[in-house]
């Protein structure tokens, strides 16, 4: 038995490369799996489970074709997809995952998060995340139009991209303090978390515990997941993808 991690595909219409890739690994190696873990940001921006866009359409059917394979799937929000609700997980039947979520992954507690609360350099970015996670923010927001909705979200997607060019490297990345304090507060799991898109294997003593964190791949141009098992975990990288 195995289970399988991803994080960080920014699902959207103009990248059909590594849209098929995906449609491919849920009709095949995700079939393999005990469970399939998206660790937030599945698609690149989601204005509310309303929106009946045929390309979310396809992922939702797919995702629920893996669930009728009897694949556990369970869902995480990412800073690209954190109104994903109720009515797209009963959809699929997705499990949603609380960020931390501390599970025993076969006889090794394992740390799942998306990765976002451990950039805590970024403070700008974790002021808007407390702002748009908020209840009366995402309730102003949904009871707007779904053509407003997808208006905002562009606008908010164009400041971050324009933000992101004056931020370092170093600030959008994880801090040390953040992911020990996490650590140290959940026992000194192994860890696995996306967000950073600096896919890796980073090895930390901790209080003089061993941990290791592992750091999920985003899906731009190339599929790639970890698979773990009671032996331990090892990155699987699908074909390349030339995005568009």
């Amino acid at each position: 038995m195995h289970s399988i991690f991803v994080s960080d595909l920014h699902l959207c219409p103009t990248r059909p490369a590594i849209n098929r890739i995906f449609f491919e690994f849920l009709h095949g190696p995700a079939t393999q799996a005990e469970a399939l873990y998206i660790l937030g940001d599945l698609f690149e921006y989601w204005a509310g489970d309303d929106d009946d866009d045929p390309f979310n359409a396809s992922v939702l059917a797919s995702l629920r074709d893996l669930t009728g394979h009897g694949v556990a799937l369970y869902l995480m929000h990412g800073n690209r997809d954190f109104l994903i609700g109720e009515r797209f997980t009963t959809a699929c039947h997705a499990q949603l995952l609380s960020d931390p979520t501390l599970v025993n992954l076969y006889g090794t507690p394992t740390l799942l998060m998306h990765g976002d609360t451990l950039c805590t350099d970024d403070v700008r970015y974790q002021d808007f995340r407390t702002k748009v996670r908020s209840p009366e923010w995402q309730q102003q927001f949904l009871s707007q139009p779904l053509a407003a909705r997808k208006q905002i979200v562009a606008g908010l997607r164009a400041e971050n991209a324009e933000e992101k060019q004056l931020k370092s490297e170093a600030i959008m990345d994880v801090t040390g303090a953040s992911m020990e304090k996490e650590l140290r507060v959940h026992g000194y799991p192994r860890l696995i978390h996306g967000h950073t898109h600096k896919p890796a294997l980073h090895r930390h003593i901790v209080d003089g515990h061993n941990c290791e964190r592992w750091v999920l791949s985003d899906w731009y141009r190339l599929g790639e997941y970890l698979q773990c098992d009671a032996q331990g975990c090892r990155v699987i990288k699908l074909p390349a993808a030339q995005c568009n």
